[in-house]
């Protein structure tokens, strides 16, 4: 159940971090957000990752195995980073339209399920 609620928090962690990174470049195509600086773009980003951190501190500390969690240090990073990906291919092909996503993606996400199965191999 552990690994369950590291990975559930993982991805709403992820989903903070893809917003407060990457959110704010949506925001001059909205009329209210046009003209802001770089120093309010900053203090909002910073904003939405105080949210990110509450929910990634204690999905490392549930999981990490030498405090009763199933997953060893590396695990943890890895599970972080494929949904790090995941969570953020989601975030712009919805939010950003003109991007596209592409073969040689595909393959590289193949190559990350591939990482995954290495690293979780006994």
């Amino acid at each position: 159940m552990k690994g369950f609620y590291t990975v559930i928090l993982l991805v709403m962690s992820n989903t903070f971090m893809t917003v407060a990174w990457y959110g704010h470049l949506k925001l001059k195509t909205m009329s209210r957000f046009e003209n802001i600086t770089l120093i309010a773009v900053i203090l909002i980003s910073w904003g939405i990752a105080f949210f990110e951190y509450s929910l990634q501190v204690p999905a490392n500390r549930i999981g990490f195995r030498e405090n009763g969690g199933p997953f060893s240090l590396i695990e943890l990073k890895v599970i972080q980073e494929v949904i790090s990906i995941l969570v953020f291919t989601a975030f712009t092909l919805i939010v950003f339209k003109n991007e596209q996503f592409r073969f040689n993606h595909i393959i590289g996400f193949f190559f990350l399920i591939l990482a995954v199965y290495f690293i979780f191999k006994k």
